[in-house]
């Protein structure tokens, strides 16, 4: 039975790269002219009499391919490689497919191209590196997550946080020589610190021995200049505790202690004036300017077993707590505060829809939406937590028991920043809606598009490491494309002002960019068919033009190679202005080779002045 299969498959393959067939042979004709128009005709003439075959297909899929009409040409590329065709199909397709968008199904598709052509360029090219196209921003995707080498493989390590001085703190349980917490049967928790060095790795870990009592020391956080600390301990540590009588027990509750660095050393210890014997006050996050203290706390009048707070500093001085409210604190678990230099509070909490156990959100203070979630990158279906990101340093830490012990894992941003578009008419200054604007990234590749049609204003979400450019096009205006400025995270303002098209005609012709092709190929490119459209939307507008289009080539080549080639792509750039619709006696197409350069540098050419000869003319045909 194989072997039958085998041979069959075989004979499909052989059958369906023999080539033309007799009912074909019409559409064939128009095609080999490059009258893609009325070959697409003449070919699906042969699917509706049920004669067609993978090669009607195929060339059904060029003729919409050099007219760059993607939908179709994806459409009938699809049920051409129903059986094997050729490399270049192959290719073809895999373009089709990114121009909509697809890219996972384009790299199988080069995947293929490469297997049958190895040697070719573009082969080696989408080898060497075939997932290119940059990462959208998404939330599952804002960090990379790495171990670190300083936890402690049977002990609890979290909370760890980054001195702009490259000091990293955090909490262990793994002195075990000390006293253990009767609650939990654990070594109290102690502050410990680890130096990061120029490539990011870091020291052994040693104690911060001044900070630590016998009891529970910790989670804390250090001002910006690194001198001021604010750290939670356990009241046992200073006698702040209450007495149960019945049960003979001294309970007490976490409470927040600021220390200041004193000749290398933490001292000056003190505790804060909102500490409590009747609720717990931890988890302290000291904002960028030092005026404001993020903490949890399940004091009352929270929304949840506990919330998130804060509380104004000035010197020794402050203010009443402050409950964040239910866009950050829920009936469930609110805690691990930590404020970013850019204003992001960061937070974990089991309210909040999430993975499981605890999730590690964000939330923008300037902006007070939604708590975002972090996503699965960072977060899994046990507790994360104690999260905090030094933006100076371009590194984050976070905490999760998804190994089965709090281990601390080291997060790296994903640089992202938000391009947001202004569409507006050039001369009177007025808001365009119904747009349609397309960000493409350093490739041309088509990352996404939106339509001004519902908001004034569009916008996109994209990662620092390339470059942008946006493309606006809206009927009546001239299309044009605008460089996205570079950014480190902040949002960029792109403003696009659109020429009224009509504009670009003259007494003699119309005047657009120039349409440019692939070397030695003459089908309309993303590029060309946007200008193109230019040129549709006048002809709708002007219903009596007629044009002629003259297509011009460098010096490069010889005479009869220059003008065939001329020939060919004035007629591909005439096809797709009438398979836009416009009627096919208002055209005429003329390949001038290099007769009539527009430099006349000889066979002295520079680039750029090659570059100015290959070039397209729409000439206004005058009766």
């Amino acid at each position: 039975m194989k072997k039958i299969y085998s041979l069959l498959s075989l004979f499909l393959i052989i059958t369906s790269g023999f080539g033309q067939n007799k009912q074909s042979e019409k559409a064939d004709k128009l095609y080999e002219g490059y009258q893609y128009v009325d070959a697409i005709e003449a070919y699906l003439e042969v699917v509706d009499d049920n004669d067609a075959d993978t090669y009607v297909y195929k060339q059904l899929a060029d003729s919409y391919y050099h007219l760059f009409n993607i939908k179709e040409a994806s459409k009938w590329y699809k049920k051409a490689l129903e059986t094997t065709q050729d490399a270049e199909t192959y290719f073809r397709y895999a373009q089709v497919l990114k121009s909509e968008g697809k890219y996972n199904q384009a790299n199988t598709q080069m995947d293929k191209f490469a297997k049958l052509a190895p040697k070719d360029q573009r082969a080696q090219a989408h080898l060497a590196n075939p997932n290119y196209i940059p990462q959208l921003a998404d939330i599952t995707k804002t960090f990379e997550v790495e171990d670190i080498t300083i936890n402690d493989a049977e002990h609890s390590d979290f909370g760890a946080v980054l001195s702009n001085d490259n000091i990293l703190y955090f909490v262990s349980t793994r002195k075990t020589s000390g006293k253990e917490d009767a609650w939990t049967n654990q070594p109290y928790l102690d502050i410990y610190k680890s130096t990061r060095d120029e490539k990011g790795n870091l020291s052994v870990p040693e104690e911060v021995s001044e900070l630590n009592t016998m009891y529970h020391d910790g989670p804390l956080t250090i001002s910006a200049d690194g001198k001021t600390m604010y750290f939670s301990r356990d009241g046992h540590s200073d006698g702040t505790y209450k007495k149960l009588k019945s049960k003979r027990v001294k309970v007490a509750q976490q409470g927040i202690y600021k220390a200041t660095m004193v000749d290398g050393k933490w001292g000056n210890i003190e505790a804060l004036p909102i500490n409590s014997i009747e609720y717990t006050v931890s988890h302290p996050s000291i904002s960028k300017d030092g005026k404001t203290l993020y903490f949890a706390s399940n004091m009352p009048n929270g929304f949840g077993d506990s919330d998130i707070w804060k509380i104004s500093v000035s010197g020794d001085t402050y203010g009443e707590p402050v409950n964040l409210g239910p866009k950050v604190n829920t009936s469930g678990k609110e805690g691990f505060p930590y404020i970013s230099e850019n204003n992001i509070l960061y937070f974990a909490s089991s309210g909040h829809q999430g993975y499981g156990g605890l999730d590690i959100f964000k939330f923008d203070l300037n902006k007070k939406e939604a708590s975002v979630n972090l996503g699965k990158v960072i977060n899994t279906n046990r507790d994360d937590f104690a999260f905090g990101v030094n933006n100076t340093l371009k590194v984050g830490y976070f905490s999760s028991n998804k190994s089965g012990v709090d281990n601390i894992y080291k997060a790296i941003p994903i640089c992202q920043f938000k391009t947001i578009v202004f569409v507006k008419d050039q001369d009177t200054n007025a808001i365009l809606l119904g747009a349609s604007v397309t960000i493409l990234d350093a490739e041309n590749n088509t990352i996404a598009s939106h339509s001004t049609n519902v908001k004034e204003i569009t916008s996109f979400n994209v990662s620092c490491d390339n470059n942008y450019t946006i493309t606006v096009s809206k009927e009546g205006y001239e299309t044009a494309s605008f460089k996205v400025a570079t950014s480190e995270g902040e949002d960029v303002t792109v403003n696009t002002d659109l020429k009224p098209i009509n504009e670009m005609i003259t007494e003699t012709e119309v005047k657009l960019n120039n349409i440019y092709f692939e070397f030695n190929k003459s089908n309309i490119t993303n590029q060309g068919a946007l200008e193109l459209d230019k040129l549709v939307a006048i002809m709708k507008d002007y219903p009596e033009m007629k044009i002629m289009v003259r297509s011009h080539t460098d010096t490069k080549g010889s005479a009869d190679y220059n003008l065939k080639l001329s020939e060919r792509r004035a007629q591909s750039t005439m096809q797709y202005v009438i398979s836009k619709g416009i009627g096919k006696e208002r055209l005429s197409a003329k390949g001038m080779g290099a007769t009539t350069p527009k430099i006349d540098c000889k066979s002295n050419c520079t680039e750029e002045e090659n570059a100015q000869n290959r070039r397209s003319e729409f000439l206004i045909i005058k009766e």
